[in-house]
């Protein structure tokens, strides 16, 4: 009885390997191949970053290889992926951030992965300064350092272009002289 079912077993392992084989010639790579040979390699890393103290959040431009100070935080992103528009988002960056302190010295906060679906769960939370992952690009409005060897660079930089500026409403003062309020007697 023993022998019959080793038998048994024995055949079905043999068709096992023949239906996988003819399935691995006719079907296409698997769906994690796939996802490994369809990532987007950016040149360009978009974080978020706020300011705890004036409560304001910037939006800022980082090449990669590139360090940027925010505050008083380093960041350089190492890579940053994408997918292609046809499949699901999913923007992830290993990032290193560093802090420089009261002494002047350089202090490493945060060495990893920053996924911008989920900012929440990788960002960096400082006391002072939060920064989060939000966005991979292959091009940016901020020209590249001049040693920047990464990814290729798909866009141009306008002349004369200030990507901190903010828009031109083409007035040149400050502020208007607020009216005086009516004396009420």
């Amino acid at each position: 009885m023993a022998q019959v079912f080793f038998e048994f077993r024995n055949q079905a392992v043999r068709a096992a390997v023949v239906l996988g084989s003819v399935l691995a010639g006719v079907l296409p790579q698997s769906t994690f191949a796939q996802e490994q040979t369809e990532k987007i390699k950016n040149p360009v890393a978009v974080f978020s970053g706020l300011d705890k103290i004036t409560g304001r959040i910037i939006n800022f431009d980082v090449y990669i290889g590139e360090t940027v100070q925010f505050g008083a935080l380093q960041v350089t992103p190492r890579v940053c992926y994408t997918r292609p528009q046809t499949e699901s988002p999913l923007t992830t960056g290993f990032v290193q951030v560093d802090e420089i302190t009261l002494n002047n010295e350089v202090r490493r906060i945060f060495s990893g992965w920053m996924y911008a679906a989920s900012p929440g769960l990788h960002a960096v939370e400082h006391p002072v300064y939060d920064i989060w992952l939000t966005d991979c690009n292959l091009a940016s409005k901020v020209p590249p350092p001049e040693d920047y060897d990464g990814p290729p660079i798909k866009g141009v930089v306008a002349e004369g272009e200030d990507p901190l500026a903010g828009p031109d409403d083409g007035v040149d003062s400050g502020p208007g002289i607020p009216r005086a309020k009516p004396f009420q007697g």
